[in-house]
């Protein structure tokens, strides 16, 4: 529930916040009637990703308990970590500018053809946050609770409307920067659990016949089957039963990805994102 609460609320914030952007710039030149085309974009890739994650998740169940199945969640424990790692240090790289970027893509659209460039120019980044999410989603209800993780979703999602909301209205004036320094942080102890889980699928494949042997049992403390078990191994990748590589792979990416974001090797100027003007007030 924690780790799909997470996700859904950095992402929905990300997506509501480009919407926010967009809508907020076309509101101040006058081109409040470009709203539907942005929504329609926005609301169309929405749909789309969410019957593609349907879709997959259904097809991958009809195998469960197989080998087949137990191969695709590796493929996407580890196609979700590394879309997480890369997504988190490009948006430290680009908090600072996204905002420019984006009424600077406006302007293209309506230089030309508008009503199809903004829907085009919602739908695309709209669509990447939602194909991401379904990545991170299913790889979340593969290893936790399908009904949990949905919970987490919905509260997630519903935080994130909410907040794009007060953006808009309001006028706030929102630190990019610091929300997705805090939040990125605890992504990337997420995906380190991600990397265990694929660890430990992959031995069970006998694929990585190495290290398997466990270093200690926790399971009389802490279960992975209790409900608290279930939201630790989510979101942190608690394993009762660790073999040594499990160990090693969570303690290296950990040290290794937050060390290099919080530029402790180079700090990048991005790190320093002045707070960015998104509603309406703030652009006049």
């Amino acid at each position: 529930m924690v780790a799909t609460l997470v996700i859904f609320l950095r992402e929905g914030i990300e997506a509501s916040m480009i919407i926010a952007i967009l809508c907020a710039y076309l509101d101040r030149i006058g081109q409040r009637k470009h709203f539907v085309d942005v929504l329609a974009g926005a609301g169309t890739a929405f749909a789309l990703a969410t019957v593609g994650g349907v879709i997959a998740y259904y097809s991958i169940h009809a195998y469960g308990g197989s080998e087949a199945q137990k191969v695709f969640e590796t493929a996407t424990y580890l196609l979700a970590a590394s879309v997480l790692t890369y997504m988190t240090f490009w948006m430290r790289n680009h908090a600072r500018t996204i905002s420019s970027e984006l009424r600077a893509k406006t302007e293209a659209a309506l230089d030309s053809r508008a009503r199809s460039g903004l829907f085009l120019l919602a739908f695309q980044a709209v669509g990447r946050e939602g194909l991401e999410t379904v990545v991170f989603t299913l790889a979340i209800i593969f290893s936790a609770s399908a009904k949990g993780a949905m919970l987490g979703a919905g509260i997630g999602l519903t935080l994130a409307l909410v907040l794009a909301f007060a953006i808009y209205r309001f006028g706030t004036r929102v630190n990019i920067g610091i929300f997705f320094k805090a939040v990125g942080a605890l992504l990337m102890v997420f995906a380190a659990g991600l990397l265990v889980d694929a660890v430990e699928n992959l031995q069970e494949l006998g694929w990585l016949p190495v290290l398997t042997h466990p270093l200690w049992n926790s399971a009389h403390a802490l279960s992975e089957d209790s409900t608290f078990g279930d939201v630790v191994h989510s979101f942190f990748g608690y394993v009762s039963r660790p073999t040594p590589f499990e160990v090693a792979t969570w303690v290296l990416y950990v040290g290794l990805v937050l060390t290099a974001f919080f530029g402790l090797w180079q700090r990048p100027r991005t790190l320093h994102a002045p707070a960015v003007p998104i509603g309406t007030e703030n652009d006049r």
